[in-house]
C-alpha cells in the first residue's frame, strides 16, 4: 500500500507474461537463421541439387545447424548476462533482461549443442557431426578468448561462414574444389572486415558502446583487409569460372563482380552492418543476385 492508503501496482519486467520458451526463442536469434542457407553452397557448386534424396538431406543439415549456432548464442549470452546489463543495447536481450534464466540458457544451449553433434553422427555422416563439433569448440572459445584477440577474431568468424559452406558438401560426400573454399572463404572475409569497418567508422567518439577490440584496429587497417579479401575473392571465382567452358558459367563472372562492388558501396560508407541486411534491403544487389542465380543455374543445367 502506498500513501493515503493507495495500492500501488509494481510494472512487470520486461518479457513478463510471454513466457520462458519465448525468450528462449528470441535469444536463438531467429534472424541469424539465414545465415545457415550457406549449407546449400557446396552442392549447388557441384550441380546436385536436383534429387529429393539432397533436398531432405539439406534440409537435415540446415536445421542442425541451426541448432548448433542456436546453442552458441545460448551459452554466449547466459555468460555476459551481468556484462550485457550494463550495455544501453545488449541489457534488452532475453538472459539479460530477466526473460530466460541463466541456468536455462546453459542447460538449453548445452542440449542443442549436443543433439546437433549426435544427430549429425546418426543422420548423415560421422565427418558431419566432426565438422559440427568443431564449429561449437571454435566459436565457444570465440566467446570465451578468441574475441578479444586482434586478427585472430576475424578469422573465426570468417572460418564459421566458411563451415557453413562446407558442410553441404561434406554431409553428401562432395568433393569441395580448392577455388570453392578460396572463393567460399575471402568473400566471407570480405563480408566480415566490412562490417567490423563500419563499426569502427560509426562507433568513433562513442567507446565502449560496442566491441571493445574495435578500439584496437584502425579503420585503414580494416578498410585494407576488405579490399584485399574483395580483390582476391574476385579472382578465386574468376579462375574457377575460367577453368569450365560454359558460357554461362563464365558469364556469371560479371554478375558475381557487379555483387561485390554493389556491396563495396556500402563498406566504404561505413553502412555494411549484417550482411543479411545488406544482402535482404538492398534491391539493386538483390537483382544482381537473382541475375546470378539464373546465369549459374543455366550453367548447372548445361545450357
Amino acid at each position: 500500500m502506498g500513501e493515503r492508503g493507495v495500492a500501488v501496482v509494481e510494472a512487470p519486467p520486461r518479457g513478463a507474461g510471454r513466457g520462458v520458451g519465448f525468450g528462449v526463442l528470441r535469444a536463438a536469434r531467429p534472424r541469424q537463421w539465414v545465415k545457415n542457407v550457406l549449407v546449400v553452397a557446396a552442392p549447388a557448386a557441384a550441380g546436385e541439387l536436383v534429387s529429393r534424396h539432397t533436398a531432405l538431406q539439406l534440409g537435415v543439415v540446415f536445421l542442425l545447424f541451426t541448432a548448433a549456432a542456436s546453442a552458441v548464442y545460448l551459452i554466449n549470452d547466459a555468460r555476459d548476462a551481468d556484462a550485457d546489463r550494463a550495455h544501453p543495447v545488449k541489457c534488452r536481450r532475453p538472459v539479460a533482461a530477466g526473460e530466460v534464466p541463466v541456468p536455462v540458457a546453459y542447460g538449453t544451449g548445452a542440449v542443442l549443442a549436443s543433439g546437433a553433434v549426435v544427430a549429425g553422427a546418426v543422420l548423415c555422416t560421422p565427418m558431419t557431426a566432426a565438422l559440427l563439433a568443431a564449429y561449437l569448440a571454435m566459436q565457444l572459445a570465440y566467446c570465451l578468448r578468441l574475441k578479444h584477440v586482434l586478427v585472430v577474431d576475424l578469422a573465426v568468424v570468417t572460418t564459421g561462414f566458411v563451415m557453413r559452406a562446407m558442410i553441404g558438401g561434406v554431409a553428401l560426400g562432395i568433393p569441395l574444389s580448392r577455388w570453392f573454399l578460396i572463393t567460399t572463404g575471402f568473400g566471407a572475409l570480405f563480408m566480415v572486415s566490412a562490417k567490423r569497418y563500419s563499426e569502427a567508422v560509426q562507433m568513433a567518439g562513442r567507446k565502449g558502446e560496442t566491441r571493445l577490440l574495435l578500439t584496437e584496429y584502425t579503420t585503414g587497417y580494416l578498410r585494407f583487409v576488405w579490399q584485399l579479401a574483395a580483390g582476391v575473392a574476385v579472382l578465386g571465382y574468376c579462375l574457377w569460372a575460367l577453368e569450365h567452358t560454359g558460357t554461362w558459367r563464365q558469364l556469371s563472372m560479371i554478375a558475381f563482380i557487379l555483387a561485390v562492388l554493389r556491396y563495396a558501396v556500402f563498406a566504404d560508407r561505413g553502412a555494411a552492418g549484417a550482411p543479411e541486411d545488406v544482402v535482404l534491403r538492398d534491391r539493386p544487389l538483390a537483382v544482381i543476385g537473382a541475375v546470378w542465380t539464373a546465369m549459374y543455374g543455366m550453367a548447372v543445367a548445361g545450357l
